[in-house]
């Protein structure tokens, strides 16, 4: 049973906005990894993992927010994923073989299907946070209500 007071609402909160902060920057951190393929230290991972969090942690509001960033940089390394594998079989040779060519038509087809996938997912987020947020004051304008009685009792006089 919650108890009706705010102070189980004040400690949960904040406990809430840190584990999706944590969740959100860890989403990021490994889709770093994984674009880089464990080619990359470890240091530059955590790197990227803390000004992914320091990111979040500023320019978010809220939680719909902190995922709608997580999501659209999951895409966007989604979307560098092939390009990087390219990058990476190029240095090797002048001719890559049958199975790199495979290899990367693979990258390239799951990669973009992923980074629409996340990307258009972000954007489905960004539009609920958006939505969700603080609306504008609007102005009011008091009618006065006319009853038609009182018109046509002008009109016969």
């Amino acid at each position: 049973m919650v108890p009706s007071d705010s102070g189980f609402h004040a400690w949960v909160m904040p406990f809430m906005i840190f584990l999706n902060l944590s969740l959100g920057t860890l989403v990021a951190a490994v889709g770093f990894w994984l674009i880089w393929g464990g080619t990359v230290s470890p240091v530059i991972v955590v790197g990227w993992a803390l000004t992914v969090g320091l990111f979040l942690w500023f320019r978010t509001e809220s939680i719909t927010e902190l995922w709608a960033w997580s999501t659209l940089l999951l895409g966007l390394e989604s979307f560098a994923w092939p390009l990087v594998l390219m990058i990476q079989l190029r240095g090797q040779g002048e001719s890559l073989p049958e199975s790199e060519m495979g290899t990367i038509l693979s990258a390239v087809v799951l990669g973009l299907f992923s980074a629409v996938f996340w990307i258009s997912f972000s954007y489905g987020l960004f539009k609920r946070a958006r939505k969700l947020g603080p609306a504008p004051p609007v102005e009011q304008v008091a009618t006065v209500p006319t009853s038609g009685a009182k018109k046509k009792k002008k009109k016969g006089i």
